[in-house]
């Protein structure tokens, strides 16, 4: 399983709630590059169909992906649609958001610099891919950033 990166990370999630909150944008420092975020929950319903019947798997390799690559303003409209308000995307350097935004998270050092690396990597295009893995191995379509958003919306507006 190669998943993209998940829906379900701070950097979708409790960072973007926090900016949204206070000023309608999510700040991330990606640039213009895309990205295609995976739910958690459609990389757990690929491994437990893959579990269920793993002969037919063996030896293969999945890009675990959303429906489609976004770039981070197509990513705030999903946020505006799921949360009836208005989000725009609003980019910034790398190093104010590492000192200003990630420092003041309170997550664990390893776990910041990992998501300093996935910044970086965004920023560079690196998640710059859409598959058909989930769906075609689950049945169904993996959820897009507006489900995902919509089911949590009490989370994102506080």
């Amino acid at each position: 399983m190669r998943p993209t990166t998940f829906l379900d990370n701070p950097l979708f999630t409790a960072l973007a709630a926090r900016s949204i909150r206070e000023n309608g944008t999510p700040a991330l420092p990606f640039g213009t590059g895309r990205t295609s975020p995976v739910a958690a929950d459609d990389v757990a319903q690929v491994v437990a169909t893959i579990l269920r019947d793993p002969r037919e798997h063996t030896g293969k390799v999945y890009e675990l992906t959303g429906p489609r690559a976004l770039g981070m303003t197509e990513v705030a409209q999903e946020f505006s649609k799921a949360l009836g308000r208005t989000v725009t995307y609003r980019d910034v350097p790398l190093q104010r958001w590492r000192t200003e935004v990630l420092a003041n998270a309170g997550l664990p050092q390893h776990t910041e610099q990992h998501i300093a690396t996935m910044a970086q990597l965004h920023r560079a295009n690196r998640y710059d891919r859409a598959t058909t893995d989930v769906e075609r191995i689950t049945g169904k379509r993996p959820l897009t950033v507006e489900e995902f958003v919509a089911v949590r919306k009490d989370f994102y507006l506080g």
